[in-house]
């Protein structure tokens, strides 16, 4: 009789044993299944698809700033640059708009085959959340194509580029909008109203502390003299700006707070500070211009900042197109598309228009220096 039993208990440890191999084994292919490499390879969820546009953005546009820095020796050799003119120091300016151009042609390629899509696993969805190899040596061969295209059709693009650029900004500006209106209506709520009071207070106090700060550096480097009348009117009308913010949301009748003008300011002080300093260095206002040569880390500090506050900005933009609807969808069903597809990559395509705006300082004229 003992030796049946010792035989039992074996056996049920054996299938105990298999029994967990047999879990482990399961779980594996599942955490497989969901990996971020599995997902890319098959393509199967659009949330992880925002991510490799997201990088895919992110390196087209470091191409383009070494193109602008390190590749005057390549741009010499190209035929077509040859007659560019302002001779080598053009040659930065000319590389950004055709990477620019080439960037902007693959995310308005993806509009177009992805407007209008509403259900998942369609032909579109597939081909908006795969087809990563394919994408991946079209992007690479549309980033090469423009350097073969003649000067004159760059030239054309550069002008077009700025009204492009002004509309990534009122996009940009719509959906910060709602996020902010967002994030004040979630803190003002009962559930968290007493729990934030204090970290909405003092981010408050920080949004306005940093954005009269801003004001008062951009009166010092950019109007040092009453003969600056365009930079003082801008700066002058971003004050005026704050306070009109802060004077509606503190009205008994919106009673916002001070958390969404602080904010919203701190918006408006950077696109100033932005516009400012895009003013070409021989300006007599831009002074910060030549205090900024003799500081390359910190140029280098915030072009690094800016880029990566580009790429987050029109990463999170392109995912907000509920914020432009004029009719909201009351019930969504489980096989509907989580996000606009058309209007991700509108945005994206109108951010390659903006990066190189940003690059050649707006002007698609001068001539840009390392």
């Amino acid at each position: 009789m003992a030796a049946i039993h010792d035989e039992q208990y074996k056996i049920k440890e054996d299938l105990e044993l298999q029994n967990n191999k047999r879990r482990k084994s399961t779980s594996y292919i599942e955490s497989m299944e969901h990996s971020f490499c599995s997902q890319f390879l098959n393509g199967s969820n659009p949330w992880m698809a925002r991510y490799v546009y997201g990088l895919i953005f992110l390196v087209m546009t470091l191409f383009a700033w070494g193109i602008r820095d390190y590749g005057r020796e390549l741009l010499k050799e190209i035929e077509r640059l040859k007659d560019c003119k302002g001779g080598e120091t053009c040659l930065g300016t000319e590389g950004v708009l055709r990477v620019s151009l080439g960037c902007f042609i693959f995310y308005f390629t993806m509009f177009l085959s992805t407007a209008g899509t509403t259900k998942l696993h369609e032909a579109r969805d597939s081909w908006h959340s795969g087809w990563w190899i394919t994408k991946i040596f079209m992007g690479i061969g549309l980033m090469v194509l423009p350097f073969f295209i003649p000067n004159k059709f760059i030239e054309v693009y550069g002008e077009v580029a700025h009204f492009g650029a002004g509309v990534f900004l009122l996009i940009q500006l719509i959906s910060i909008i709602s996020f902010i209106t967002w994030l004040n209506d979630c803190c003002r709520s009962e559930k968290y109203s007493e729990r934030c009071y204090i970290q909405v207070t003092l981010l408050s106090l920080a949004a306005y502390i940093v954005c009269i700060t801003g004001i008062i550096l951009m009166y010092i480097w950019y109007a040092p003299e009453l003969t600056c009348v365009r930079n003082i009117f801008f700066i002058t009308m971003t004050l005026v700006l704050l306070h009109l913010m802060t004077s509606v949301s503190l009205h008994t009748k919106i009673n916002a707070g001070f958390l969404t003008p602080g904010l919203m300011g701190l918006y408006i002080v950077y696109i100033c500070w932005c516009a400012l300093r895009s003013e070409p260095p021989t300006e007599f206002c831009n002074k910060k211009a030549e205090a900024a040569q003799k500081e390359d880390w910190l140029t280098v500090i915030s072009f690094v900042i800016a880029v990566l506050a580009m790429v987050i900005a029109t990463f999170s933009t392109g995912i907000d197109s509920k914020s432009f609807q004029f009719r909201k969808n009351e019930a969504q069903s489980e096989d509907d598309v989580p996000y606009g597809y058309g209007f991700f990559h509108f945005v994206f395509a109108t951010g390659a228009m903006y990066f190189a705006m940003l690059f050649i300082g707006w002007n698609s004229h001068q001539t840009m220096k390392k």
